[in-house]
Order: C-alpha cells, then sequence, then structure tokens
C-alpha cells in the first residue's frame, strides 16, 4: 500500500525504534549465558496436575490469576452483557491454551508474551508453540504496527450523472465541517479523509477514520450517519435514494480494496530464522522451507486467492476469540502475504503483512471477564494498547506461518495431527 508523506513521515519514525537484524542476533549471543525464559509447564501434558501447574506459572511468572477463565469464579451479572448479546441464555465455553513465551521486538509490543489461544483444534496452539520458540531463539519477531483507519462507505443515488458531479462537487470542500460533526458524536473517532468513488448516477463516499483503542466499527457507524443526516439537509441536490453502507467498506468479507489499503490496522512483521534453528527445532532446512512456499504460493494465486498465506485465520480465531474481538472479523482480517526467503548467509527470512487486522482493546466483548483477563494477560488494557495488541497477533501470525510451513516442508504435518488431532 502506498502512503502519503505525512504518513511516511510517521512511518520513518517508527522505524527508528526498531533493531536491525545484526543487532538482535548480537543481544541473543550476549545473552547465550543468562536464564531463558521459562517455558510454559506440561506442554504435551492434558492431565489435571499440569493444567495446575499452568496455572501456578501464570501467578509466580506473570502475576495473574483467572478466576473466570478457570471456572473458580461463576459469572452471574447478566445485566453487564447488554450491549453484547440478546436473548442470553448462557456461556459457550471454547478450550483455551498457552502459547510462548514469543519475544516481540516492536515499536508498541516490546518483550516475552504468553498468548491465549481459544480452541478446539488440536495440534494448533502446539503449532504456533513452535513457532514462537524457533523465533525466540533467534531474537524473536519484530513487529509494526504501520498504519490504521476504519471505514464507513454510504452510498447515494441520484437521477443522472450531471447530479451526480454536482452533489461531489459541493461536499469535495465540506470535510471540515464533517469533523466538527464527528467530534460531536465521539470523544475518540477522528475523521481523517474521504474518498469518492462515482459509479454510473450514484456515489460512494468511503469515510477514513481512526477510533482510539477501540475496534469502532459501531462508533463510525454512528458518526457516518450524523454526516449523512447533515448531507441531507444542506446538499443542493437531494439524492433519490442513500444508504448508510453501500457495502464497499469490507465490513465482514474479504475484499482486494481492504488489501491494496488499510481497513482497521495495517501490521507487518518479519524474522530471521538461522540455519541451526531451522534443523533442530522446525527439523528441516532453509531450502527446503523456501521451496514449499514457492510453491504453494503458485497454487494459491491458482485457486484466485486473495493475498498469499498459509492459516492466518487459525491464529487470529484464536486470539480473537480468547481476547473479546469481533470473530467475524477474521473473514477480512485473514487476507494478507506471507513471504519466506534463504538469505545470502543461508539462514530464512520471513515476513508477514497483514492489512486488513480489525482490533481493539476497548468496547465490544473485550470487557466481558474471560476475554479481559487474556487481555490483562497480554497487557494490553491501557491507553495505546490496541497498536499493542495488534503487533502481537501480527507476530503470533507469523509464527503459525513459520510452523505450518515447516511441517509441510518436512513432511510432518500429517504425523503432527495425529499426535495433537485425535482423543487417542
Amino acid at each position: 500500500m502506498s502512503t502519503n508523506s505525512e504518513k511516511a513521515r510517521r512511518l520513518i519514525e517508527l522505524f527508528t525504534r526498531i533493531k536491525p537484524f545484526e543487532q538482535v542476533l548480537e543481544d541473543v549471543k550476549l545473552q547465550a549465558g543468562a536464564e531463558p525464559p521459562p517455558n510454559i509447564p506440561g506442554a504435551i501434558s492434558w492431565s489435571q496436575e499440569a493444567w495446575q501447574h499452568r496455572l501456578g506459572f501464570l501467578k509466580k511468572e506473570k502475576n495473574i490469576e483467572m478466576p473466570f477463565l478457570t471456572g473458580a469464579s461463576k459469572f452471574e451479572d447478566t445485566e453487564s452483557l447488554r450491549g453484547n448479546i440478546e436473548n442470553y441464555i448462557g456461556m459457550t465455553q471454547v478450550p483455551t491454551g498457552l502459547m510462548g513465551p514469543l519475544l516481540i521486538n516492536g515499536t508498541a509490543a516490546h518483550g516475552e508474551f504468553y498468548i491465549p489461544m481459544a480452541t478446539s483444534e488440536g495440534a494448533l496452539v502446539a503449532s504456533y508453540n513452535r513457532g514462537a520458540r524457533a523465533t525466540r531463539l533467534c531474537g524473536g519477531v519484530t513487529s509494526v504496527c504501520l498504519t490504521e483507519a476504519v471505514q464507513r462507505a454510504p452510498i447515494f443515488r441520484f437521477n443522472s450523472l450531471s447530479e451526480v458531479g454536482t452533489f461531489m462537487f459541493w461536499v469535495l470542500d465540506k470535510i471540515e465541517a464533517f469533523r466538527e460533526i464527528v467530534g460531536k458524536h465521539s470523544k475518540h473517532a477522528k475523521l481523517e479523509d474521504f474518498r469518492l468513488n462515482m459509479e454510473g448516477n450514484q456515489a460512494v463516499m468511503i469515510f477514513d477514520y481512526t477510533t482510539g483503542d477501540a475496534a469502532g466499527q459501531n462508533m463510525v457507524t454512528i458518526c457516518t450517519d450524523a454526516v449523512c443526516q447533515y448531507i441531507i439537509e444542506h446538499a443542493p441536490i437531494k439524492p433519490k435514494q442513500w444508504y448508510i453502507e453501500s457495502n464497499y467498506a469490507g465490513d465482514k468479507k474479504a475484499t482486494a480494496v481492504s488489501f491494496s489499503t488499510v481497513r482497521g490496522k495495517k501490521v507487518t512483521a518479519e524474522a530471521l530464522i538461522t540455519r541451526q534453528v531451522v534443523k533442530e527445532v522446525l527439523a528441516s532446512t532453509p531450502e527446503d522451507i523456501a521451496m514449499y512456499w514457492q510453491t504453494s504460493s503458485v497454487a494459491a494465486v491458482q485457486s484466485g486467492s486473495i493475498g498469499i498465506q498459509g492459516h492466518f485465520a487459525n491464529g487470529l480465531t484464536a486470539i480473537f476469540m480468547a481476547c473479546g474481538q469481533d470473530v467475524a472479523c477474521v473473514a477480512e482480517a485473514y487476507v494478507g502475504i506471507t513471504r519466506m526467503e534463504v538469505t545470502s548467509s543461508g539462514d530464512l527470512y520471513v515476513a508477514v503483512t497483514l492489512p486488513s487486522l480489525m482490533v481493539g482493546t476497548v468496547g465490544g466483548g473485550t470487557g466481558l471477564p474471560t476475554q479481559r483477563e487474556c487481555l490483562n494477560l497480554l497487557d494490553c488494557t491501557g491507553p495505546g494498547s490496541a497498536r499493542k495488541f495488534a503487533e502481537i497477533c501480527a507476530a503470533t501470525v507469523l509464527c503459525g506461518e513459520l510452523s505450518i510451513a515447516a511441517a509441510m516442508a518436512s513432511g510432518s504435518f500429517s504425523k503432527a495431527h495425529k499426535i495433537f488431532g485425535r482423543k487417542k
């Protein structure tokens, strides 16, 4: 996605905070004799004892207790569910596992993270955990939230092209009036700009907002409706019909527009995995993994895929469910790109880019008991935490892409699912 000069300056300032690979690898060498961060106890045990060890581990290492997630406390405050559910009857329980430690060198996310993942798919957490181990041994994952915007795209229908032209000419210089209206309806939403898309006798207005730490779909809907009411009242020519959403914004669907611009947060992450770690942890070679990825990318293009990636949806769905995100937004968030290349020194370079990561740390389901506990585990509950959460999501996705590509390249994909994906 190209960017204007003002946004480019912001990006350059972000990149000054990122360590180059050479420095990261040197830091790893310097810390080689230091005590490594602890692994999660009982990684391949489903016993009651292993579960208790993991709870004790969280208490000791992170000073975190999860009374609702573990069932020690029962949820009874049904009044607090207003805005989250209608016709409430109870809770659907999904098992939640822990992945990590995941070392992240980001602009908002720094340090070691243990990632909660809610899923019923055996082998998923184990696979992401393996990717996290490989990246940690090589200095971690660099993850950067590049830019953000949430769209709402109303459409206005007229009788003719000339009427559309008159309408578009009028709205072009109304940005400041629109921003003032938005400010009256939300403390957090900011109208960055709007774009116009004309098709015959109708015009789509694509409003780009920032929404603070909220994902912001409801916020931008309310603000856009207020702007549209102003347009209908003051425009020199009235549309014969208008709708608050034209189906252009990409809300809860995979679109080429979101892929080429940004919806939610655009995040990119990278890691450099040494040949030794690829061999010892991933049981493969950089050449075999890169060759598999090149081969699978051609097949993805043949299938008509928007973007090229392995299984973004797996990790994102698991994190979204654990952390109170709108899970349906995985439909747009999974669109992205994964690249894997052998470097001149014979190591493996991995990068992922997610241009449509719709996440937030306030509003929606983030205030529900177990979801709030999982966000606390990630320390993603204060101001500015949404960008941090986005960088954590991208780093997690990279670990999953690395692990699944290694499993495919080495021929162990089926074996892993026989071990972790079956009851017996």
